[in-house]
């Protein structure tokens, strides 16, 4: 598939899901089986209505069964399912449909998620194609038996490893997604869809507070500085904003944020997606802070002239404004915070550092103490 999207000035290239490459193969499984013939390509349409034509691999059919894959592209955006074979076995059975998970395809084990415990993680969308093709190619054969399909990616489940996959309580291998059928190059909405899951399937459990971590720096705070237990926590990565509305959407009422200044600074000028690709802002918003905690200007210069926030500390240690403006930093990270819930959400935020000679944590806003108390009993 040659297709192109601009992104920043540049032309990249869509790839197809892993749900799309699973219908396609199963459908040239199916037709093998009832025409007993090679099938070098195959097409399926999208749920957005793009036609694709894919290349059949690994061909193998007799009367009794049929087996094919089709080899995940993702474009030019980075996937770690890029270049697996997404394979498809069909077998007549005597009615219905059926669809299963293989070896290389994940295994639900926890609820919240799309699929129920048990399951394959195969998502609704793409069996929902499946079986569409499936059944389109029994009609044109004439077939009016039963179809079971089974779906593998052999290499599947050591590269689940590099996905979300084993926090989400699935095991065993990747997982077969895709609303709508295409990959588009540089999307972060799997890593948002996979934010909200984790918030769902943590509310699945009963659990009636979150914590929020933007990433693997502040999961070790939390259990070595604070000596809080992951149990309740759902990474968030840079997306705080849309973290804190999908908590709220599934009735959280206590939600506590627990980053590196690095992260937490954009916060205070009202960021709430702290990729780089979004802004940056680092440096000028700790100098706004600092400059109306009193720094002069040679200190502003100076932390303007910073890679790191860290860094930038070192600079206010030196001439004895963290704490001042710190402060300030609070303030404003707050009013973000609170701008963005409702009244009934207590929401607690606990910034720390890495920056040597300072203490880690650098300040707790309102409601931070009493709910790190709470978590901690």
């Amino acid at each position: 598939m040659e297709s192109f999207r601009s992104v920043e000035g540049k032309l990249l290239r869509r790839g197809v899901t892993t749900g799309s490459c699973a219908a396609a193969a199963a459908k040239a499984a199916v037709w093998m089986l009832l025409y007993q013939r090679d099938i070098l390509q195959v097409k399926i349409t999208t749920p957005k209505g793009v036609e694709l034509a894919l290349q059949t691999e690994q061909i193998q059919y007799s009367p009794i069964s049929a087996r094919c894959g089709i080899r995940k592209d993702a474009g030019d955006d980075p996937d770690v399912t890029h270049g697996l074979l997404i394979c498809a076995e069909a077998k007549k059975t005597k009615e219905g449909f059926s669809l299963l998970g293989g070896k290389g395809v994940g295994r639900v084990t926890k609820p919240g998620l799309d699929q129920p415990p048990g399951e394959a993680a195969i998502n609704s969308v793409p069996r929902k194609m499946i079986e569409k093709e499936v059944q389109q190619v029994c009609r044109d054969a004439n077939y009016e038996g039963g179809i079971e399909i089974e779906i593998s990616v052999p290499g599947g489940e050591e590269a689940a490893k590099r996905t979300f996959n084993p926090r989400l309580g699935i095991t065993g291998g990747i997982s077969i997604i895709g609303t709508i059928g295409i990959v588009e190059p540089m999307s972060h909405q799997a890593i948002v869809d996979t934010i909200r899951l984790e918030i769902s399937q943590l509310r699945e459990t009963g659990a009636r507070r979150v914590l929020l971590t933007p990433g693997n720096y502040a999961e070790k705070y939390v259990q070595d500085e604070l000596a809080l237990s992951l149990k309740e926590n759902v990474s968030c990565s840079n997306y705080i904003g849309e973290a804190m509305d999908f908590a709220v959407e599934k009735g959280f009422k206590k939600i506590l944020l627990v980053g590196h200044i690095g992260k937490l600074i954009k916060l205070s000028i009202g960021m709430t997606n702290t990729h780089s690709s979004v802004g940056d802002g680092r440096m000028e918003a700790l100098a706004a802070c600092a400059l109306e905690a009193g720094a002069d200007i040679d200190t502003l210069k100076s932390i303007l002239h910073c890679v790191t926030t860290d860094a930038a500390l070192g600079i206010l240690q030196r001439v004895s404004l963290v704490e001042e403006t710190m402060e300030i930093v609070k303030r404003r990270v707050e009013d973000t915070l609170l701008r963005r819930l409702p009244c009934d959400v207590q929401m607690g935020c606990i910034c720390f550092t890495k920056t040597e000679g300072l203490s880690g944590t650098l300040f707790m806003t309102k409601h931070a103490e009493e709910l790190l108390c709470e978590w901690r009993k």
